[in-house]
This record gives structure tokens, C-alpha cells and sequence, in this order.
């Protein structure tokens, strides 16, 4: 049986910074990320994290810290503080980031474009909106 886990409502309703205390490995003798919050905050399983990660399944679960695993995490919140910064709201942000198709990246999601090694192209995008917003 799955074992489920209760997200705390301010870990997502709060501001970044909750979001981001709420993903830190409890107990790890290191300050990493935990990659099976991040699963759970984005409603996707341990494989599919894997996948996205560009690693071996049991690399999420044997070697959380691992830096293939944390610098995909990593690369991710980038671009997730980019969009919260940019609308002022996690959940917006969070959704986005999993389901919004971006014309100008051929329809990809965020997601994907994370995935593909594309952070700073992204970041660039975001900033671009950012911009014109406020120009």
C-alpha cells in the first residue's frame, strides 16, 4: 500500500519561502531538497519525477541528495520563484508551471522545458513578461 502524505495547507497557500521550507529533507545530514514533497506538491509520482530528472527510479528514493536529482529540483524552483515573483501566487505559479503551453516554446509546459534543460531560456521568457508588465 502507498503510503499518503498530508501537504500542510500553508506550504502551498503561503508565500515561496513556506513552499520552500516545506521541501527541505528532514533529517538529512546535508541541506537538500526533498524530492518526494516535490512529487507530492506537483501530483506526480516518484517515476515520473525520475523521468523528468533524467535519472534512475531508485535514484529518487536510495540517493534523494543525489546531484542529478537535487540540481533538477533546484532548476525547477528557479523557475517556479520566477512565476510566483511574477503573479504573486504559488498555486498560479505551481499550475502554470505543470500545465500552461507556451507558444513561444512550441507549446511546451514549463515542466517540460525544465526537463529539457532549458531553465535559463525560461528564465528569460518569464523576465521578458516581467518587463512588459511593468513597462
Amino acid at each position: 500500500m502507498e503510503e499518503t502524505t498530508v501537504i500542510p495547507q500553508s506550504a502551498l497557500d503561503g508565500t515561496f519561502q513556506h513552499f520552500l521550507e516545506y521541501l527541505r529533507e528532514g533529517g538529512a545530514p546535508a541541506p537538500v531538497l526533498s524530492p518526494k514533497r516535490f512529487s507530492q506538491a506537483m501530483h506526480i509520482d516518484l517515476q515520473t519525477l525520475a523521468e523528468q530528472a533524467h535519472v534512475h527510479r531508485n535514484t529518487i528514493s536510495r540517493a534523494p541528495g543525489s546531484r542529478g536529482v537535487q540540481d533538477f529540483l533546484r532548476e525547477a524552483l528557479r523557475v517556479i520563484k520566477a512565476a510566483t515573483d511574477l503573479n504573486g501566487d504559488l498555486n498560479k505559479a505551481l499550475f502554470w508551471y505543470r500545465n500552461e503551453p507556451l507558444s513561444v516554446f512550441g507549446y511546451k509546459t514549463a515542466e517540460r522545458l525544465v526537463s529539457e534543460g532549458r531553465t535559463d531560456d525560461l528564465l528569460r521568457y518569464i523576465a521578458s513578461i516581467e518587463v512588459g508588465a511593468a513597462g
